[in-house]
Formats: C-alpha cells, structure tokens, sequence
C-alpha cells in the first residue's frame, strides 16, 4: 500500500529557526569560523578550505543568537540562494550574514529527509515563488519561511529515503577521500624526489652547485620551455556553426579545470571551431592544461591540469581544446614526462612561485607565460629515475581519474533517483 504523503508547513517540522548576525565581526587570524555563504556548496557540503575566523573572545557575542550544534540544517536566504548543509560533528562557530539554520524535530521529521528535500525540485518551486527580487540582491523573506509548504511521508518512509540518497552520498565521500590521499600522496613523492632529493636507493647522492642551488652529481636543471615540445593558447569558437566555424569541440575553461582533473564534466560547453584551430589545439591525452588569466582575489591564475584518458572518455573522445585563457602544454614525453612537470606546475602553483609573474589589469589578473617558461627551472634526474618516478605516480593519476568517473556516475544516479524518491513517484517498502 502506498503511504500517505501530507503537505504541512516546514514550521511543523523543526524545533527552532535562527538567522545569523546582520553584520560582519573584526577579523581573526585563528579562532571559530565565521560560516559565509562561500563555505556552503551548491552540492550540499560545507567546505572549509578558506574560512574566516572571529577571535576567541567575540564568540560568545555572535552566537548570542544561536551556536550552530551538530545535525543543524544550515542554509542561504539572501544572494546565492537554495544552498544547504549539514552541520558536522567538531563544528565549531556562528553564522555568517545572510545564513540562517534549522533544528529539526526528530519526531515529526528525519533530518536526512529534509536535507534532500531542499535539493527537490517541489521545494526549488517554492524558493522561486517566495523570492523577493531586489535592487543588488534575491532574497527569501524569513518572516514568511516558517508557512512555506513541504510534502512528507510517514517518518519510516523518510528514513528509508534519506537511508537510499545518503548511501550515494556515502560512496562519493569515500572516493572523494581516495582521491584527496592519491593527490597527496603523488605532491609527497615529488617533493621528496626532486625538492629533497630523498629517493630510495639514492639516499647518498653526491652533490654539485647549480643554477638553483645544490642537486645530486648527475642531474641537470634546465627552464621550463625546454620541456616542453610545445604550448599553444586555445580558443572559444562560436555558439553556432558557420561556414567558417564548422567543427564541433568540447572547450575546457579555467573554471572547468578543477573538475577535469576528476575527470568531471558536466559544466564545459560545446562549441564550434574553425579545421585550424582544431588542428592545433585539439588535446591528447599527457598534455597539460594550464590557466594563464582570469582568477581572483585569492586565488591566482595558473591552475593546472594533466589530460587523462578519462578526461577525454569523459568527452565521448570527441574534439577537445581549452579555452582561450588558457595554454595547451605538450611535455616532451621522452625528456622529462607529463606527470613529472605537471607536479612541478602544481608545486609552483602552491608554494606561491608563479606569483611573481602576475599583472593585475581591469579586474582578472593576466600571467606572464613568456617569461614564466623561460626563467622558471627545474631539475632533470637521469632518465632511469624519471621513469622509475612516472611507474609510481601514473597509476596513481590514473586511479584518480577513474574515481572521478565514478563520482560523476553516482551523481547523475542520485540526482536522477532524487526527485522520483521526494515526490513519492518510487513506491518504498518499509518494514513495521
């Protein structure tokens, strides 16, 4: 028998509705976090990677209102909306402006429920009929919250929803924590090769001066052009096929490049290109895509990404180029290898090397590729310690590169189940 669903307003639902301060506290080097919208995700996570802090002694005034407790339902109701989160457990700090949460009632709703019903489209449609358009911002009245409309089942039913959805949820975590220990893993044995020179097996290297300072007797240190066969900026093309612009491309942006390295692409556009343009930009797998404008406060252009088999399967194997913003970079494969200058390109990256090579102009930051190539060395080991550096670190870009397919694959899954679970189209059997 198919169980009944109830439209009730979400006010029935939870213990408690609290909005964060209207106004933004002094600035802390360390302390709790101060939980912005930036830190809540489209995906429904909350991501810490650039949090700000208030100080110690101010806490106890920004979370007069409410101290976020784990299990909180946190989300957006003005500038970006629809973003949701769950607050975890050893969380510890206030809401950001513009951030409110929710304290669920476990007797009249399953926390994990509710959580995914904020991603369905029933509830998507009731954001959008109670945003409030404003001259800078949207906003979604608070004061009215409490009567908006949610569509619930028996409790068993939801748990047993929220059971199915978090299962996938479950999978992408652990793949995504494989990939976070791989990525690791592959920066640790770079540095520890060719920053410190500790190799097993080699761990008495002589030493000799060079150009960059010390390096074991043997190697060479050599600019950056020089190791690479080629590099080439990309192109953006046309939104429609002309006599000219006749060949179709996928076009990977430096936005996109975070997601290609999962091998992730439901974001870059398909456009079409000119047969030259193809020609000489078209990605094989072993190049190296690297950012050379845009970026912003924070966050400096020189992004990189290494084009993987994936990446391209990803794309049907069809015309890939990158975008205009950014180089095609082809290593020479013999004399150094794509994995070890994509490490060093990630390295540069991190250790804040490429930022002397920045020009901040009209609101992007532009990067001198030129000279970047050209004054920019590394060291060159012996070819028997490259390849011996590529056969452990390859199948690890590899499995990377796979796991990130199958992140993408349980995404599309879940979001398709999602709206079918939430709307009761998907007749759930539960046990009594």
């Amino acid at each position: 028998m198919q169980a009944k669903w109830n439209i009730v307003p979400i006010s029935e639902l939870y213990e408690g509705l609290y909005d964060g301060p209207h106004a933004t506290p002094k600035t802390s080097e360390s302390g709790p976090v101060f939980l912005g919208i930036k830190n809540v995700t489209d995906d429904g996570h909350l991501d810490l990677s650039d949090i700000r802090h208030i100080a110690e002694e101010d806490y106890a005034t920004w979370t007069r209102r409410v101290e976020p407790r784990p299990g909180d339902i946190v989300f957006t109701y003005e500038a970006t909306l629809n973003r949701y989160a769950i607050i975890p457990e050893g969380f510890r700090g206030c809401l950001g402006r513009r951030m409110a949460l929710i304290r669920t009632d476990a007797n009249k709703v399953d926390r994990g429920f509710l959580f995914y019903y904020f991603f369905s489209p029933a509830w998507r449609e009731v954001i959008t009929n109670n945003m409030m358009t404003g001259a800078t911002v949207d906003r979604i009245p608070l004061i009215t919250f409490p009567k908006f409309p949610v569509r619930v089942p028996p409790l068993p039913v939801q748990r047993r929803i929220a059971c199915i959805l978090s299962a996938y949820d479950e999978l992408m975590e652990n793949s995504q924590q494989r990939i976070r220990f791989l990525e690791a893993m592959t920066r640790a044995i770079y540095r520890e090769w060719f920053e410190h020179f500790r190799i097993p097996g080699h761990e008495k290297l002589p030493r000799v001066a060079s150009l960059i300072g010390e390096i074991p007797k043997g190697w060479e240190v050599k600019p950056l052009e020089s190791l690479m066969t080629d590099h080439i900026g990309g192109g953006w093309g046309k939104d429609v096929a002309d006599e000219d612009y006749t060949e179709p491309a996928w076009v990977i942006r430096g936005t996109d490049i975070p997601d290609a390295r999962l091998s992730q692409v439901a974001d870059v556009p398909h456009r079409f290109h000119t047969v030259q343009n193809i020609r000489t930009r078209r990605l094989q797998a072993g190049d190296i895509l690297f950012e050379v404008s845009g970026g912003s406060k924070g966050q400096p252009v020189g992004r990189t990404s290494l084009v993987t088999p994936q990446l391209l399967s990803a794309l049907g194997d069809e015309s890939v180029i990158c975008a205009s913003f950014c180089k095609r970079v082809r290593p020479d494969a013999v004399g150094y290898g794509s994995e070890l200058l994509y490490l060093s390109f990630l390295e540069g990256y991190e250790s804040g090397e490429i930022e002397q090579f920045q020009v901040q102009s009209t609101g992007i930051s532009n990067f001198k590729w030129t000279e970047y190539i050209a004054q920019t060395h590394r060291v060159v080991p012996p070819a028997a310690l490259r390849e011996k550096f590529r056969a452990h670190v390859a199948p690890m870009f590899s499995q990377i590169a796979t796991l990130g397919l199958q992140i993408a694959n349980l995404r599309r899954t879940r979001d398709l189940l999602l709206p079918r679970l939430l709307s009761g189209q998907v007749s759930l059997s539960v046990k009594k």
